[in-house]
């Protein structure tokens, strides 16, 4: 008897435990299905751009999905509960885009094109371009929420949007590339060389739209 309630209960975690994998899938999907509709409307702007001015403000648009590993750390490292409810509700970038533009007025003109869609809300804009972090990154973060829709409701989905230059893009997979190589100790003298590296990094922006400007006069 024992034996048959101890496959009993085994039998019913199996049950519980893929029941959860498959909800999981399915609010993966719906993160899916978020960056498919704003990379959308991101060609959708680039397009037009180029129409406009004969010329595409967006370089590249790369979109990642976080791993079931990573949403677990940082539920853990913000002592969150582990379910799809807290997923939802405390990590804002499961799904995420980054787009590289040619110049720093594109990600301002991408983005303020962007959030002036009326099914677009914005729930937080970190500018990092404006104010580098400490160790010289820059970029534009953008958290909205987006709807899909699907066969028979509407939900609102959250993405993280990082907008950057080409300048901006390379230096910060560098520097991720550097600090966090695991056989190696990242020093203060390597801290200092690659704030360096964002200061000429950040002025070879700025006089890149420089040259466009004096071409557009």
């Amino acid at each position: 008897m024992d034996k048959e309630l101890e496959a009993f209960a085994n039998s019913k975690a199996r049950d519980v435990a893929m029941e959860r994998t498959r909800e999981y899938i399915k609010l993966m999907s719906y993160y899916k299905c978020a960056l498919m509709e704003v990379e959308t409307k991101l060609n959708v702007l680039n397009e037009e751009f180029s129409l406009l001015n004969d010329r595409n403000p967006i370089n590249s648009i790369k979109s990642r999905i976080k791993s079931p590993l990573s949403i677990k750390e940082k539920l853990d490292r913000r002592g969150d509960p582990i379910t799809l409810q807290s997923i939802e509700e405390n990590i804002a970038d499961v799904a995420g885009l980054r787009v590289c533009c040619s110049f720093t007025e594109d990600v301002y003109m991408v983005a303020d094109s962007l959030l002036k869609q009326d099914d677009i809300t914005l729930i937080m804009k970190k500018d990092y371009i404006k104010e580098p972090k400490q160790n010289g990154y820059r970029s534009l973060h953008l958290i909205i929420a987006v709807p899909i829709y699907l066969s028979n409701e509407k939900r609102m989905m959250k993405v993280e949007i990082q907008l950057r230059t080409i300048a901006m893009d390379f230096w910060a997979s560098i520097e991720h590339q550097l600090r966090y190589k695991k056989d190696r100790a990242f020093t203060e003298n390597m801290a200092s060389e690659l704030l360096s590296c964002a200061k000429i990094s950040a002025n070879l922006d700025e006089r890149m739209s420089g040259l466009k400007q004096m071409m557009e006069k």
